[in-house]
């Protein structure tokens, strides 16, 4: 055989090699969501992750519970992975279990409750309570809902973490008011996690806290990341600035999440939603890039100017 010839037959070898290693369809398949690294292991999630507050407390009502079903599979089947509750949110972590074994992808599940109770042993029961309803052996993340008795139930989850019953601990806040315990919470204890609010208009956070939780190796979970719809009321009627599209936002939902996913502190960011098209509209955010510390500042300069 040539040189010429040798050279040729390798080649071609390649191709065949590499057409039988590649699916037909690898050219057509969007690029993954944007994952962060948990700074406790280095495991990555996608940035947006999918909250349960008022949306999934829908107790028996079939109706409800078929479209928190296709939810959970737009979900999945967008690469979504960290789902939140709480026993304080009514119905939603028993409907979440029901439905779990309905949707395909599931398996890919990071379970993230909390204890909310008072008291060790109530704590103990609570969680036990919790994993039942949700159908799982143990939970990815449980946190400490609100700083509720926190001092007592942090001893319970370190415990439980090296008992390998829990796989990360955290604890959250939701209020403003109590960010100076959650910055004693933190600075005192090891958490893996730590939940709080932060948007394009809550923005004390970036003081203490998510500086905090970047020196201390701590994964920041955001709530409330609309301000409860409040923005969206702001900017009804309103398009996008031109310059949006620059950005990946093709919608308010997508601008106003990739402001808090582009927080180099923040590991991921939980919309609530009882809607498909608002759940592929959130998702989005977690594709295309991110803006930088420069856009961020025109972001917020914008939306303050409204």
């Amino acid at each position: 055989m040539t040189a010429v010839h040798r050279r040729r037959f390798l080649a071609l070898a390649a191709a065949a090699v590499g057409c039988s290693l590649t699916p037909r369809w690898v050219g057509a398949q969007e690029p993954g969501p944007i994952l962060r690294a948990i700074p406790a292991s280095g495991e990555r999630l996608p940035v947006i992750g999918l909250g349960s507050w008022i949306t999934f407390n829908v107790g028996d009502d079939r109706e409800k519970r078929a479209q928190r079903r296709e939810v959970l599979q737009a979900f999945f089947d967008q690469g979504g992975r960290l789902i939140d509750s709480s026993p304080m949110y009514g119905s939603a972590q028993e409907v979440i279990g029901a439905l779990l074994p309905q949707v395909r992808g599931h398996e890919a599940l990071f379970g993230a409750t909390k204890v909310w109770v008072v008291g060790q042993e109530a704590g103990v029961r609570q969680m036990q309570e919790s994993a039942e309803l949700w159908g799982v052996g143990r939970f990815d993340l449980m946190q400490i809902h609100n700083l509720l008795d926190w001092e007592t139930h942090v001893e319970t989850l370190k415990a439980w973490r090296a008992e390998g019953r829990v796989r990360y601990i955290g604890v959250t806040t939701s209020h403003g008011r109590r960010h100076p315990e959650m910055e004693q919470a933190m600075r005192r204890e090891r958490f893996d996690f730590v939940q709080l609010t932060y948007n394009i208009v809550d923005r004390e956070a970036e003081q203490r806290l998510l500086p905090l939780a970047r020196e201390r190796g701590m994964a920041v979970i955001v709530n409330r990341p609309f301000r409860r719809g409040a923005l969206f009321d702001r900017v009804r009627g309103r398009p996008l600035p031109p310059w949006a599209g620059e950005l990946g936002c093709r919608n308010w939902a997508q601008f106003f999440l990739k402001f808090i996913a582009s927080h180099p502190a923040v590991t991921c960011a939980i919309p609530a939603t009882t809607r498909v098209d608002h759940l592929l509209q959130n998702m989005g955010a977690a594709r295309g890039p991110l803006p930088d510390d420069a856009n961020r500042r025109r972001m917020s300069e914008w939306f303050a100017a409204l």
